[in-house]
């Protein structure tokens, strides 16, 4: 009897441990999030609601969410997320995501493409376009006058000013 009551607490002590470790993963892989018609981009003010082509999103990891009309002003965010009204840092995000210009899908930032210098416009001018995959980057780049191929990490104020 006693080794049942043993293996019972060992299996729960388990059980715990996947629930813990799972969950823990869970809460750190947050999809996108559809704006409502209510959402501002808290950088230039405009309702996002009326650009889905072109929206973009930060979730942070007490669920709320910041959407923006583009990928430009979500840089201009992030790139001064300490200095902003928010309280918030780079530690309090969970997830990024940009629309893909061809599929028009969400598509996480951090792995995405962005062709700065095309002539693609978004609703506040010259953009970035972002793109899931390097053949769609130099497609992009081909089509559309394209000047650069960066990836997330490359993306800086000093591109950001360029596009305005």
């Amino acid at each position: 009897m006693i080794w049942i009551e043993k293996a019972n607490l060992f299996l729960a002590v388990v059980l715990g441990a996947v629930l813990l470790i799972t969950g823990t993963a869970f809460a750190e892989s947050k999809g996108p999030v559809e704006p409502s018609r209510d959402d501002k981009c808290p950088v230039c003010g405009m309702f996002v609601y009326k650009y889905p082509d072109w929206t973009a999103e930060i979730i942070f990891k007490d669920d709320s969410v910041e959407f923006f009309d583009g990928a430009k002003d979500m840089f201009k965010y992030y790139l001064n997320l300490a200095r902003s009204r928010s309280g918030r840092n780079i530690k309090d995000i969970a997830a990024i995501y940009v629309k893909d210009y061809y599929d028009v899908k969400m598509i996480e930032a951090r792995k995405a493409l962005f062709v700065s210098g095309s002539d693609v416009y978004g609703p506040m001018g010259h953009e970035l376009i972002p793109l899931a995959t390097e053949e769609d980057a130099r497609n992009v780049v081909k089509d559309h006058k394209g000047k650069r191929i960066l990836r997330f990490e490359e993306v800086t104020s000093t591109v950001i000013e360029k596009l305005d």
